[in-house]
């Protein structure tokens, strides 16, 4: 085994994802959150607009 993929020869193997929201271990139901709670937590967080994707007023879509 070369040194460059030391650690990569088991396929798949992956570090465990945290829930954005609390840290706590993700769930396979509710991915990448850890439970329903969390993910409507970050839902309601979109759409109150607690989260904002930057850009500027003058962006336009069609480039035009």
């Amino acid at each position: 085994m070369s040194e460059d993929n030391k650690g990569e020869d088991i396929k798949g193997a992956r570090k465990a994802q945290a829930c954005p929201i609390c840290g706590k271990p993700a769930s396979d139901a509710a991915k990448p959150f850890c439970s329903p709670r969390c993910r409507d937590v970050d839902l309601h967080r979109w759409f109150s607009g607690s989260y904002i994707v930057p850009g500027s007023e003058n962006d336009e879509e069609d480039g035009g």
